[in-house]
């Protein structure tokens, strides 16, 4: 079985976390946390970061190695440990997650087409809008025929990401001045920023962003040609993404200053080169930012309504989430997400929505599914469950689990009441799909505790529901 051309090895493992890595957030990285945080917040924020982040993926890799009978990703971890209220909420919060970073691509792409048409504006404006629409259903009847991302597509694309990643970072390395960047280190010339400990909480939730995806092998871990590599290609995709994230960040900061870089326009490492090189860096960014946006748009649509229908195949979703087209595609699934998709889009249009509060709120809904696969990990080796035979290993994964849980939950304080309010709005609907699926194995809908927590999750929707009305809550 293990010369199977189905299965993946580690090289496209490591190609996928990658790939699903870096979409479009790392294009827009400069503007985005100069806009939140000075120099030094930014480099605290970074440590905290990559120790958090590491924990997190070698959670996954232990949770890969330890439960192998646990396919399809994070949902089925909050499942198999808290229960099927949990494990339906790590998969509707993902897959929320998943559709809100599609509208955020959109906003993205056509933000950067605006550089060229400037009819696009920051990708809000109608015709962003009228343009975005057709693309998305353009994909969606691709995607229905059964046309899958072919490996030339993701050679393409993974090359267009790379190569003007690689460039800017080189180009950058030259054009560093270390007075730049030392400047106004606390941003103490931006009193609007806050103190320290607010910057580096408004940066955490652009941190995580960039970072979603680094689950991305666990989700294919049914396909891995062997388990241990799935493990492996988490922790070396994060490795790989993390360094070119930090050499993007920090190299910016030393060419322009922080004010400068907080009012630039989205793709944000376009206008960073054209300042070192001229027009053709922007140029050579936006270009690559396109093809490398197509790509994960693609590939994202694809996962979107993968998780709905691996989670609707093991009953935690509703039966009808479950059904293919004569090609093999999970229609309904794809149909349903694709109209989220809509709805959103007609959405930026009326509020104004720019790409930075659409990836804060997708960034907030996948909070959930990482701090229960955290508290599995560390739940599993508090238990001594799979350790028997290794007390050693128990030990190390139990540290691990701890601080990869401290830093899930760090991260729903350094998102704010806010998002954790509007992410509350988006929970409560899917207690609907989760009673018709309940309902369809004639169970209980909730257990007593269940009930406690859907209370909760309902109370932080009419909050939030009421605090849209009264306008002090925002899109």
């Amino acid at each position: 079985m293990s010369d199977s051309p189905e299965k993946l090895k580690l090289g496209a493992l490591v190609a996928l976390v990658v790939g699903s890595m870096i979409g479009g957030g790392i294009f827009s990285l400069p503007q985005n946390m100069a806009a939140s945080a000075g120099v030094g917040a930014v480099l605290i924020g970074w440590a905290i970061t990559a120790v958090g982040m590491l924990t997190l993926a070698f959670v996954f890799q232990t949770l890969a190695n330890r439960k192998p009978d646990l396919d399809g990703g994070v949902y089925a971890y909050a499942k198999a440990g808290f229960g099927d209220y949990m494990g339906f909420s790590s998969a509707w919060g993902y897959w929320i997650s998943a559709w809100l970073g599609n509208v955020g691509y959109f906003v993205l792409l056509f933000s950067t087409l605006g550089y060229f048409f400037p009819v696009f504006g920051e990708g809000n404006t109608p015709a962003a809008v009228i343009g975005a629409s057709i693309l998305l259903w353009a994909v969606h009847f691709l995607v229905l025929r059964g046309i899958k991302e072919a490996a030339f597509i993701n050679l393409v694309t993974t090359i267009a990401k790379v190569v003007p990643l690689a460039l800017f970072a080189l180009i950058c390395l030259f054009a560093f001045k270390l007075d730049v960047i030392t400047a106004d280190i606390w941003a103490v010339g931006s009193p609007d920023l806050g103190s320290v400990m607010n910057q580096v909480r408004n940066m955490m939730l652009v941190t995580v962003w960039v970072f979603i995806g680094i689950e991305g092998a666990s989700i294919f871990s049914s396909r891995a040609e062997k388990r241990a590599d799935v493990g492996k290609a988490t922790v070396i995709g994060f490795i790989t993404v993390l360094l070119f994230l930090v050499l993007i960040n920090v190299l910016s900061m030393g060419v322009m200053t922080q004010p400068e870089l907080a009012k630039l326009q989205n793709p944000s490492m376009a206008a960073v080169l054209e300042h070192v090189v001229g027009h053709w860096g922007a140029v050579l960014i936006s270009v690559g930012l396109i093809i490398s946006l197509l790509g994960a748009l693609l590939s994202w649509v694809l996962l979107c309504a993968e998780i709905m229908f691996a989670a609707a195949k093991d009953h935690t979703m509703p039966e009808f989430l479950r059904r293919e087209n004569a090609n093999h595609v999970p229609s309904n699934a794809l149909w349903l997400t694709n109209a989220m998709v809509q709805v959103f889009l007609v959405i930026t249009l009326f509020s104004a929505s720019t790409y930075l509060s659409l990836i804060y709120l997708a960034t907030s809904m996948i909070l959930v599914p990482y701090l229960w696969s955290a508290a599995y990990g560390f739940l599993m080796a508090l238990r001594g469950e799979t350790y028997e035979q290794a007390p050693g290993e128990r030990r190390k994964d139990l540290l691990i689990g701890a601080i990869a849980l401290l830093y899930a939950i760090w991260l729903l304080y350094a998102g704010g009441m806010k998002y954790l309010l509007l992410s509350a709005l988006l929970y409560a609907p899917g207690a609907i799909l989760f009673a018709k699926a309940k309902r369809e194995l004639g169970q209980p809908i909730f257990t007593s505790m269940e009930k406690l927590i859907f209370a909760a999750v309902v109370v932080g929707a009419l909050v939030a529901a009421y605090g849209l009305y009264d306008g002090f809550l925002t899109l």
